[in-house]
């Protein structure tokens, strides 16, 4: 298993979380052509209470998000921007961290009301997005979004879910 995944709230146990989790973070995973052997990612299911701690705590901003993500390395995209230059397997043990995500139900509900999506789909957008992130992924300028947004599409297509944006 790739996901390693914590429930701090039960209202997570109703949506197959370790299912549409590790199916989420493995097809980022496939789609950038990183193999999932050997690697693990830590989902945190949390709500709005515990996210906005670890928002505050980490990010200096104590409000609920609905993803946060904490790397294990500092990735980037190649030069060609689609594949991410993860650590070589030869410096990798079994189990190998990626990294961290935080999750919150609540956000997640709120937002996938508010844009008439479902949950299962916008919960599936976020752990791509989280991924991505891990691997060094970023929207800080235009161009980062731009990149990073069209692989979550591309990514959530192969996996039947439409385009979030």
């Amino acid at each position: 298993m790739l996901t390693d995944i914590v429930i701090d709230d039960t209202r997570w146990d109703g949506l197959e979380t370790q299912a549409v989790f590790e199916d989420a973070a493995c097809a980022t995973l496939a789609h950038l052509g990183v193999p999932s052997d050997g690697y693990e990612i830590s989902i945190l299911a949390c709500n709005d209470t515990r996210m906005a701690a670890l928002n505050a705590e980490f990010r200096d901003k104590p409000t609920p998000t609905n993803v946060l993500s904490w790397p294990a390395y500092h990735l980037a995209p190649d030069q060609s921007g689609h594949t991410p230059n993860p650590p070589p397997k030869s410096d990798v043990l079994m189990g190998e961290s990626l990294g961290d995500i935080a999750i919150s139900y609540d956000t997640c509900l709120r937002e996938a009301q508010a844009t008439g999506k479902s949950f299962k789909d916008h919960v599936t957008h976020l752990i791509v997005h989280g991924t991505l992130h891990l691997l060094g992924y970023d929207h800080v300028s235009d161009s980062d979004a731009t990149l990073m947004e069209r692989i979550e599409t591309e990514t959530l297509g192969k996996m039947g879910v439409s385009n979030p944006y």
